[in-house]
């Protein structure tokens, strides 16, 4: 033990090397290994006679993704997740900043323990039960018809492109349901954002003669875009992948995760929903190096 204590004391790069090892070989294996795969799944071909996937270079899958309908596909689950990430900062940056400025400890912890109890419940419960809340004869629809607002409700729901049946079959109910289970990975990045930003930089603001509207605008929002940036980082990727709500609570429109689980297991063409998963593969990776420049990542 002593040799062996001493081999390390003298080579610290051994003992970062042990440390490290272990994550290292688990995220090459279980992570970096399985994209991988799929990046090299994504240029092979389906075999239209027999259905087997056959391993020749190929560019197909990606050619075919500039067909109209996969087009489609893109620029709504685009659409969907910019939208949800818009209203989720919108929602969350009145209760980050009242969290984190005005809100005593007793208080601060019950709003943490608000923003985090849907969290412990399962996820797909949390989604049915939006369902069951949206569907026609749920509480919002028996809300809108006792203040005599049925019909204003249907109009609403006759509205082309976000509209249907009713809440539970319709484009904005599945903006609801996903603004719902991704606030608190907004809240909790933008509370932290607030929580950074010195005191002294408030007073200074005050003491140069700036009113608290003018020191809101000049020096807490900009200190605190970061912190949306970061939350955006999750409930736009969130959005973009998920497919159990459009499932549970869409039309027929497809989203991304709906066309990848299509492909994948009904029909059988993994190249093409390995293409289709590339895509917001790469998406986010742009999107987290435009983070990382407006250090984004610093307030995770």
């Amino acid at each position: 033990m002593t040799s062996l204590s001493t081999a390390l004391y003298r080579r610290p790069w051994l003992t970062l090397l042990m440390l490290l090892a272990p994550p290292l070989v688990y995220l090459l294996v279980f992570y970096v290994a399985p994209l991988g795969v799929l990046l090299i799944n994504s240029f092979w071909r389906l075999d239209d006679f027999t259905g087997q996937v056959v391993p020749e270079f190929t560019l197909q899958n990606y050619l075919a993704l500039f067909q109209p309908a996969n087009l489609e596909i893109f620029l709504r689950t685009a659409g969907m997740a910019a939208a949800v990430t818009i209203a989720c900062a919108i929602i969350s940056f009145p209760l980050a900043y009242y969290i984190a400025r005005y809100a005593s400890p007793r208080w601060k912890g019950l709003l943490y323990l608000a923003v985090l109890l849907p969290l412990w419940s399962s996820y797909l419960i949390r989604v049915y039960a939006w369902k069951l809340i949206l569907a026609k004869e749920g509480i919002v629809s028996w809300f809108f018809n006792t203040l005599g607002l049925g019909g204003l409700l249907d109009a609403f729901l006759s509205l082309p492109g976000i509209g249907g049946p009713s809440l539970s079959f319709s484009s904005i109910g599945v903006f609801l349901v996903f603004v719902y289970v991704w606030l608190p990975y907004m809240i909790l990045p933008v509370q932290a954002a607030m929580e950074r930003v010195p005191r002294s930089l408030l007073e200074a603001s005050g003491d140069l003669g700036a009113k608290p509207n003018a020191t809101f605008r000049h020096v807490t929002l900009p200190l605190a875009v970061p912190g949306v940036i970061a939350g955006s980082i999750f409930t736009f990727s969130l959005t973009l992948g998920d497919f159990v709500v459009p499932t549970v609570l869409g039309n027929s429109s497809f989203y991304i995760g709906q066309a990848v689980l299509t492909f994948q297991g009904s029909s059988g063409n993994i190249p093409l929903a390995a293409a289709f998963t590339v895509v917001p593969m790469v998406v986010m990776i742009l999107y987290l190096l435009g983070a990382k420049r407006m250090g984004a990542l610093e307030a995770l």
